[in-house]
């Protein structure tokens, strides 16, 4: 049941005063079995409050043949991108853009949880988010977006890192008029600046967690650029891809009504834990590694074709033509 994490951790971030330290202290019960909370705390950038700070939080939930432990096993990453959980004083309470932080946290709370019954994963997961709560609000169509407190290339020095093997990035999607229904969608893997195919592993194991038809979330070549060269991006959730080698999917929150990310009491607990169930479900196949519970991000033999076949892609990666990019924007 992934319910009861959920309201844990929402009731934890429906805060005007929730740092870094709340997130270390929820997790506390859990450090004897190798669970580390580790939290950096950086200044906000400009056009932000340069006064305040924004708490990146990074959870290690060690498997039993973990890297970090000296093992072979495979790392999860779970990642929740979002500008940010608040944006007092204009909006009081949480808004909807803390879905992703929300999500992240609360699968890890899962994991812990998991851990302490006896049930321990091969393989590590590191969930990495990062909390403000009181952050500017942006438009974009006329929806109300939460702004962010850095950059987005910022946010990937933290949240981000090499020992993930592949990423589940979580954040809300629900201020546009593409997907339009409650709960989940997953995205196509993204990597090296290709778009490969949806992966048949996912799809089986949303539909197996959620009871129903898999919803996909559409992406375009310019999501999996960087955020700020001047093109057009759904939103900010396919940018963990910019800073790895790794496998992204994207896992967006979703709603049926257009729902701004600085919108508050949007936040869906029913929705919210069917992402986190469905996160967990994959970390628990995707360390096994296991051929009777499959759970790939992408077909490596295709992967490896293809490859062969056409060219390196990873200038979609960085910031392109300097000159283009200068006259863009």
């Amino acid at each position: 049941m992934s319910l009861q994490p959920t309201l844990i951790v929402y009731e934890a971030l429906d805060s005007a005063v929730v740092n870094g330290q709340t997130i270390v202290d929820m997790f506390a019960s859990y450090a004897e079995l190798g669970v580390k909370v580790t939290v950096t705390t950086v200044n906000d950038e400009p056009p932000e409050d340069t006064s305040k700070t924004t708490d990146f939080v990074s959870i290690l939930i060690p498997g039993t043949n973990g890297k970090t432990g000296g093992g072979s096993a495979r790392t999860l990453g779970i990642i929740g991108r979002n500008g940010a959980i608040g944006a007092r004083p204009v909006r009081i309470g949480m808004v909807s853009d803390a879905d992703g932080p929300l999500g992240t946290i609360a699968a890890a709370l899962k994991l812990a949880q998991m851990k302490q019954r006896g049930d321990h994963l091969p393989g590590d997961v590191l969930a990495t988010t990062h909390i403000a709560t009181d952050v500017s609000m942006s438009y974009n169509d006329g929806v109300p977006f939460m702004g962010m407190p850095v950059s987005s290339e910022t946010m990937n020095v933290y949240e981000v890192s090499p020992e993930m093997d592949a990423i589940l990035s979580l954040d809300a999607s629900k201020g546009n008029s593409i997907i339009k229904q409650r709960g989940f969608a997953i995205s196509a893997t993204a990597m090296q600046g290709y778009l490969l195919r949806l992966s048949p592993d996912l799809v089986k194991i949303m539909e197996s967690t959620t009871g129903r038809p898999a919803v996909t979330l559409p992406i375009s070549q310019q999501d999996i650029t960087p955020y700020d060269n001047g093109l057009y991006h759904f939103n900010s959730i396919m940018q963990p891809h910019i800073a790895t080698s790794a496998p992204v999917v994207g896992v967006a929150v979703t709603a049926q009504s257009v729902v701004g990310g600085s919108d508050s009491s949007a936040n869906h607990e029913i929705d919210i834990a069917e992402t986190v169930r469905f996160c967990v479900e994959v970390a628990k196949r995707f360390t096994t590694a296991s051929s009777d519970n499959p759970c790939e991000f992408y077909n490596a033999a295709e992967w490896q074709k293809m490859r062969s076949m056409y060219p390196d892609l990873s200038v979609f990666q960085t910031k392109g033509n300097p000159t283009e990019r200068a006259h863009n924007t």
